[in-house]
């Protein structure tokens, strides 16, 4: 009993005194932001964001209206093995935080035993009993013991390590939500570059086909006598240049499918029939009301996971600080043991045990101050990894605000470069057959068409990559109304 109440007053005692925590205290880090994003106002200009409603951002990729992107992005989000492997270092991060909670309290084991034994006299024991009268060589020990031991956090180590479990398990948590992102926008990378090279092809395709024609209009022509022969080559060299785009462009247009499928945790080719069919390029949504740089602190998955693991690394100093005091322990016993069974649980067989345990790395200072250094220093490295990716985060929004608005013009520019490319080709072609024009002027006009169009078309595919780069440098879909 006298055990018991020592080690209650000890435990008492040292409970008063278990509110501190040696080690910095964490504070989050001021970071000094603009008060907007310098393409804020440009973006907000865009046509797309006065003309169409502004709606729920959240679910940004149903804003393309394109069902086929909406439902392969659900699927990925369903199915991503990259998402799989984030929830799984949940689980694991939240076993560590069970750890460390576990290491606050007290645990406590039960043993049982039950033994024979024969003692052999080609041994010094047993040729020493054979020789003592009365001792027996044979006997039995019977015993059954519950010990608990616990180790006081007397100056905070384990409510630090506590502390960095728990913002790694934040942090894990977190991942998901970046990795749900990061997929979602990848999908809708990919499925608009599919889409953007199952037009290119369109287009290559239709001029091919002209060339085609033009080749046969110059062959006849050299038929009759009215073409020389290098005009029919020249047709033909221009059509063979054509055609050999197409290649590339399916090759392009396989990978981005097989890309596509992985990115869906499926095999090569499982969404090819659903993709076969060509379809308009999605049109990039109105993208308004994005907030502040500041509010990328609490909405970027990457930026709240990098200040979850400064917290972690700010509360491992403490952990190591630790390790300059000594480690208290208290440890207790209470069962019974005997030779005879029948005798187990009686007031002679009653046993127990208390105990007061220390530990102090007294000569290992030098090694500590090491782990401090150490640990200091990660947080040193997190710091500095925290504030750049804050300005990273930055720059990603700036850079896709910037595309997206440049990259219209680019495309509107084009657009009116098509239509009088158009013209120009239709007329060469007619002032070719009434003799007016050379055939050089004819293939100039159709490199031109092919080209322009060509770029108008990458630009309306880069738009939309732009769109989609906005969204994830802003964090993903938000509501509009609560920023």
């Amino acid at each position: 009993m006298r055990v018991y109440q020592k080690s209650l007053a000890i435990f008492l005692a040292t409970s008063a005194l278990a509110g501190c925590s040696v080690g910095p205290d964490y504070h989050r880090p001021d970071i000094a932001a603009p008060p907007a994003f310098m393409g804020s106002e440009a973006l907000a200009a865009r046509p797309a964001s006065t003309s169409m409603p502004v709606g729920d951002q959240r679910l940004w990729w149903a804003r393309f209206n394109d069902p086929v992107l909406t439902q392969l992005v659900d699927e990925a989000l369903s199915q991503n093995l990259d998402i799989a492997q984030a929830v799984a270092r949940v689980s694991q991060a939240r076993a560590s935080l069970k750890s460390a909670d576990a290491a606050l309290l007290p645990s406590a084991s039960l043993s049982a035993s039950a033994a024979t034994a024969h003692q052999s006299i080609e041994t010094p024991t047993g040729r020493l009993a054979q020789t003592v009268p009365g001792v027996q060589r044979d006997g039995n020990l019977y015993d059954a013991n519950l010990g608990a031991a616990w180790e006081i956090d007397l100056f905070g180590g384990l409510r630090r390590g506590q502390e960095a479990a728990r913002a790694d398990y934040q942090a894990s948590q977190v991942g998901v939500a970046a990795a749900q992102l990061s997929v979602a926008a990848q999908v809708a990378d990919i499925y608009i570059a599919i889409r953007g090279l199952q037009t290119r092809l369109t287009v290559a395709q239709q001029q091919a086909d002209t060339q085609a024609r033009l080749v046969e209009i110059v062959r006849l022509q050299y038929g009759k006598g009215v073409a020389a022969e290098l005009q029919l080559r020249q047709a033909e060299g221009a059509l063979a240049q054509v055609q050999a785009s197409v290649p590339v462009l399916r090759n392009a247009r396989d990978s981005a499918m097989n890309a596509l499928d992985i990115m869906l945790a499926t095999q090569p080719g499982a969404h090819r029939a659903m993709l076969s069919d060509t379809t308009a390029i999605p049109s990039a949504p109105a993208i308004v009301d994005t907030g502040s740089p500041a509010d990328l602190l609490r909405r970027r998955p990457d930026l709240i996971i990098a200040e979850r693991k400064l917290a972690a690394s700010n509360a491992r100093i403490g952990v190591a600080v630790s390790e300059y005091f000594p480690k208290f322990s208290l440890g207790g016993l209470i069962g019974t043991a005997t030779t005879v069974g029948g005798n187990m649980f009686t007031g002679g067989a009653n046993q127990a045990q208390g105990m007061l345990g220390l530990r102090w790395r007294l000569f290992d200072f030098g090694r500590v101050d090491a782990e401090i250094a150490a640990a200091k220093g990660a947080n040193a490295e997190s710091l500095a990894a925290y504030r750049v990716a804050v300005l990273r985060a930055s720059e990603d929004v700036e850079n896709a605000f910037s595309a997206l608005v440049e990259r219209e013009a680019q495309q509107q520019v084009l657009a009116r470069g098509e239509t009088a490319l158009t013209r120009a080709q239709a007329a060469s072609l007619a002032a070719y057959k009434g003799g007016v024009v050379s055939l050089i002027e004819v293939l100039d006009a159709d490199r031109r068409l092919l080209e322009v169009r060509d770029a108008r078309v990458q630009a309306q595919v880069e738009v939309a990559r732009a769109a989609v780069a906005s969204y994830r440098s802003l964090g993903g879909g938000w509501q509009a109304s609560s920023l």
